[in-house]
């Protein structure tokens, strides 16, 4: 039962998140934290912090990671094939009407649309981090992290890999 539990985990936020990765990382939150329980929210950042650590598509190294703690290592070929499968299938069906309607005004239209609510997922699950790290140290040094990572990624332009890093350096110091 864990693994069919373990491929709809990761199944439904294949099939729902449009837009890749980020797109796809509340949907995963919300069946792992919320639906099945096999995390909390805290736990489950600091497996979106590593995994955005480590190069690659961070729904596939997610879903490995969770699908190896929640089933060993059947559940890692669960996740990694409920996590990849429905994407290809559906590109491969979806980029061909695409392409066949690809001048189409209302095919552009589209994309203008589905943004916005992308955004929001996104910025929900900010607000849990945020809501979570407050929590955990406190408003100040929150604060503090969040301006200072907000400043090297838009001011300094600094490669979010390493403001990643630095994040986990100051949390093992710090912490």
């Amino acid at each position: 039962m864990i693994y069919i539990q373990i491929f709809l985990a990761f199944f439904y936020p294949g099939i729902l998140g449009y837009g890749g990765g980020p797109a796809t990382i509340p949907l995963i939150e919300h069946e792992v934290v919320e639906n099945y329980g096999w995390m909390t929210t805290s736990e489950f950042s600091e497996v979106l912090a590593l995994g955005n650590s480590l190069p690659g598509p961070i729904a596939t190294k997610m879903a490995g990671f969770i699908g190896y703690e929640v089933g060993g290592v059947l559940g890692v070929v669960v996740a990694l094939f409920a996590t990849v499968a429905p994407s290809l299938i559906l590109m491969l069906i979806l980029l061909n009407i695409l392409y066949r309607f690809r001048n189409s005004p209302r095919v552009k239209r589209l994309s203008s649309f589905v943004l916005p609510a992308i955004a929001v997922l996104l910025a929900e699950m900010t607000f849990d981090f945020v809501k979570t790290s407050y929590d955990v140290i406190g408003l100040v040094i929150t604060a503090v992290i969040v301006v200072c990572a907000y400043f090297a990624l838009e001011k300094l332009k600094i490669h979010p890999a390493f403001v990643i890093l630095a994040g986990l350096v100051v949390g093992g110091v710090f912490l």
